[in-house]
């Protein structure tokens, strides 16, 4: 299952890619086609460093706990928000978006291992 799923991903990208590519060479390197291989390689780029990161964290005693499925949402929603803002005001305003994506995202497993204090009173 997971190799099926990685090699449709791989498949995604590489069409992606050779459609940015096409764009490019006819001359149209600002086409949605190069938006969005853009930004799915931004959000992808992320997720492999923020499981890495968790991973090690967590192995390495620092994090309690690192629930990388969560990011998933996150990622999905922060790309769509991306996409449309990097399309309607520019390449540096979907960058905005894309960082404040992971703050939130750093946000969120903060709380989850306690860092930012007993914000529910849960414990």
């Amino acid at each position: 299952m997971t190799r099926w799923v990685l090699a449709a991903l791989g498949l995604v990208l590489v069409l992606g890619l050779v459609v940015a590519a096409a764009a490019r060479f006819l001359g149209r390197p600002g086409s949605r086609a190069s938006i969005v291989v853009s930004v799915v390689a931004s959000w992808l780029g992320a997720w492999i460093l923020w499981s890495f990161a968790g991973g090690l964290l967590v192995r390495g005693g620092v994090l309690v706990t690192y629930h990388g499925a969560l990011f998933a949402p996150v990622a999905l929603f922060g790309a769509l928000v991306h996409y449309r803002v990097y399309v309607r005001a520019g390449r540096l305003e979907g960058l905005a978006v894309f960082v404040g994506g992971q703050l939130a995202w750093l946000a969120v497993v903060l709380v989850q291992n306690g860092a930012l204090g007993d914000l529910w009173g849960g414990r």
